[in-house]
């Protein structure tokens, strides 16, 4: 069996039925032996073989999707998402943050279409909108302050803990990766190996 992906398409998966069906009108090879071979398992082989003899190759094709279908035509899903990256504060809201419900709110007024916000977010990840969670920020945070007290104070406070002797504690070690990234992760820059 060679390379097999971790997820098939739809149309991936069909073919793989169809092989499976012809090696088995074949007769040449056994159960086990298919399922090997398209890296299925043999109670799938079987119950394709169990398809196959009462519906013929049919039982084998793809069938539609099932589910309801979209409230919304693909027009209008372009204008929510249009909307959706104009920003939320345009849309009438406080912050800058959607949410599924501030979603289904802006398609309820836009389009008369209820959603359920829980339901909402499938659909919005069928059509490639992902969920997306801001970086969390102190509202008083100084870039500014922080980068002078990364170049001026930490390398001052540094070298105080490792003249007192020994090895730095373990959270200093932590501390440096947040500072400006002047040197690839591993030695320091301008270091030799011993």
């Amino acid at each position: 069996m060679g390379w097999q992906p971790t997820r098939l398409t739809r149309a991936q998966l069909e073919e793989r039925r169809l092989v499976a069906g012809r090696l088995l009108r074949a007769k040449k090879r056994s159960q086990a032996e298919i399922a090997r071979e398209l890296g299925v398992s043999r109670t799938s082989v079987t119950r394709w073989k169990q398809g196959i003899e009462r519906r013929g190759t049919r039982a084998l094709r793809r069938r539609q999707p099932g589910g309801r279908p979209s409230r919304l035509t693909s027009s209008q899903w372009r204008q929510v998402f249009r909307r959706l990256r104009r920003g939320a504060q345009a849309a009438g809201f406080e912050t800058e943050h959607w949410t599924l419900p501030r979603i289904a709110t802006v398609i309820a007024r836009e389009f008369g279409v209820h959603y359920d916000p829980r339901s909402l977010g499938r659909a919005l990840r069928a059509r490639g909108w992902t969920l997306q969670r801001p970086i969390p920020r102190a509202k008083e945070r100084d870039d500014a302050l922080v980068e002078a007290w990364l170049k001026r104070d930490w390398p001052r406070i540094k070298k105080g803990l490792a003249a007192q002797g020994g090895s730095l504690p373990s959270w200093t070690r932590r501390v440096t990766r947040f500072g400006l990234p002047s040197a690839p992760p591993g030695r320091p820059s301008g270091s030799r190996r011993s």
